[in-house]
């Protein structure tokens, strides 16, 4: 029999601040973001209000997840969040007003629809919603609403560059998922930039 014990003590950690607000009865949205860094591609932002019960083992800061878990967990999430939404901001947004504006905005789209007037969120402040919201440093690695956020926002992203990748083949976007890799740079210095780069962000390499 495996040994879930190390899973069960994650879970228990993970969802501290979580409980101290099912306790008091107070509805709450995770919020998280995904795709801040790279050089192309649109930024995520994901949205959840998750049950106190069922919990979903194996929830975490979607970047310590290896993809198939978070695939599986994108999944899982959906089926189990009274609330569960992804929004995008756009590379031309993330041009013309900055990438933390463009962040907030996607957080901002959403958010939402959300049946909740506080909202928890990583790292970030100043958003514009309908509610409270209080940011936690490491928010999406200690607080079980903003994880499974960042597993929405992570996983819609990855499957969005993986379209991108389909229609700019020469530069890899399925693989480094517009990171800027010595790979993905390589082949912007040979091809040139395409319309999904971010040109802020690729100044210095062409």
């Amino acid at each position: 029999m495996p040994n879930n014990q190390p899973t069960l003590i994650r879970l228990a950690e993970l969802t501290a601040i979580d409980s101290e607000y099912w306790a008091r009865g107070i509805a709450f949205a995770g919020i998280d973001e995904a795709g801040r860094g790279p050089l192309a591609g649109p930024v995520a932002a994901g949205c959840a209000v998750m049950p106190e019960t069922p919990l979903l083992p194996g929830t975490d800061d979607s970047k310590k997840l290896p993809e198939p878990a978070r695939e599986a967990l994108y999944d899982r999430i959906l089926e189990t969040a009274l609330f569960a939404n992804v929004a995008f901001a756009s590379v031309q947004e993330i041009d013309a007003l900055n990438i933390l504006e463009a962040t907030r905005l996607a957080m901002e789209r959403a958010a939402q629809g959300a049946p909740c007037r506080l909202f928890l969120l990583d790292h970030i402040e100043g958003v514009r919603l309908s509610g409270e919201q209080r940011a936690f440093v490491h928010g999406d690695a200690r607080v079980y609403s903003i994880a499974a956020a960042s597993i929405l926002a992570k996983v819609a992203r990855d499957r969005a560059m993986r379209e991108l990748d389909a229609a700019y083949p020469q530069y890899g976007f399925a693989k480094h998922k517009g990171y800027g890799t010595a790979a993905h740079i390589a082949a912007l210095r040979a091809h040139g930039p395409c319309p999904e780069h971010r040109r802020l962000f690729i100044r210095k390499y062409i």
